[in-house]
């Protein structure tokens, strides 16, 4: 479906610092990973995966329809790389998929019996709870 090694040469992968706690470590090492698909002008995606890829994910991409992942889950650049790729793969992968259009079936004939069968029940029960006419 994807072209998943043509498509990893479009991401743009950026290291960034990592935020919050973690020492001095954390203040001089880029381990965080940004990465960035700009949908509109990749050469793999066919024009209708283009469109049903910003329709799918208008929510997650920019005014310039790019998608912008971050992950800094690892403290290695490399983890977070993979990480980040995968992330990314899925998300379109996902937003790729076309659901199947459901066909209504026809209600068998026993459930039909069944339940009319349940509401003469469920009338005479309720019907006997009445008190009785002195007629």
């Amino acid at each position: 479906m994807l072209d998943k090694a043509a498509l990893q040469k479009e991401f743009t992968l950026k290291a960034i610092k990592s935020s919050g706690s973690g020492g001095q470590h954390v203040n001089k090492v880029a381990t965080k990973i940004e990465l960035s698909f700009s949908i509109s002008e990749s050469v793999v995606l066919s024009s209708e995966q283009k469109i049903l890829i910003q329709s799918k994910l208008a929510n997650r991409l920019t005014k310039d329809q790019v998608l912008i992942l971050q992950c800094g889950e690892s403290r290695s650049q490399l983890k977070n790389k993979g990480i980040a790729i995968k992330r990314a793969f899925s998300i379109l992968e996902a937003a790729l998929k076309v659901k199947t259009k459901r066909k209504p079936t026809k209600i068998p004939r026993a459930v039909i019996r069944k339940r009319l069968k349940n509401k003469k029940y469920n009338s005479e029960r309720k019907a006997n709870r009445k008190k009785p006419s002195l007629d």
